[in-house]
């Protein structure tokens, strides 16, 4: 019988996967291939994904994020403030989303991932209910948080596969 755990770690598995697929041998030309100016490349639609997961579960455990905790912010070395995630960013900023290469990309998700699957482990049903956002109206819970990260992960996760499929050949 399939907990939610179980289901939950299944869908942040298929984030793994996906992200991971689509970064395989990719150039650093490739990565930043956007197919308008105004477009989202694949560095920027991975690097957002994961940073979006990383801030959300971090807040939700109640630890640091591994974007400062295990040094990937001085890594990527990228021109905009630790707590950035890419939200409301500009064509220019999304542009800047570069210089790293896709097996780092590939790393701080899959390090990412472990955090997400590890906080998971610990979870308990009753816990889903707790409130970890009062900013909205109704709050948001721990269960609805968790589903969102999912869901925007796997959007931009498919974004990425189909901006590869027009990398031109």
């Amino acid at each position: 019988m399939a907990t939610t755990r179980d289901l939950l770690v299944d869908a942040f598995d298929r984030i793994r996967d996906s992200t991971t697929r689509v970064l395989d041998g990719l150039t650093d030309e490739e990565l930043t291939f956007r197919a308008t100016a105004d477009a989202n490349s694949i560095a920027w639609l991975v690097w957002h994904l994961t940073r979006v997961q990383d801030d959300h579960i971090a807040d939700a455990a109640g630890t640091e994020q591994v974007w400062t905790a295990d040094g990937w912010f001085e890594d990527f070395g990228l021109p905009f403030d630790v707590e950035e995630t890419g939200y409301g960013m500009s064509p220019d900023q999304v542009g800047a989303v570069g210089g790293v290469s896709a097996e780092r990309l590939a790393a701080y998700h899959v390090a990412v991932h472990d955090r997400t699957v590890a906080y998971l482990g610990g979870l308990t049903d009753a816990e889903l209910d707790r409130i970890v956002d009062e900013a909205w109206d109704p709050p948001v819970t721990l269960a609805v948080r968790l589903v969102s990260v999912v869901a925007d992960d796997l959007q931009h996760a498919g974004q990425a596969a189909f901006v590869r499929g027009l990398l031109p050949r």
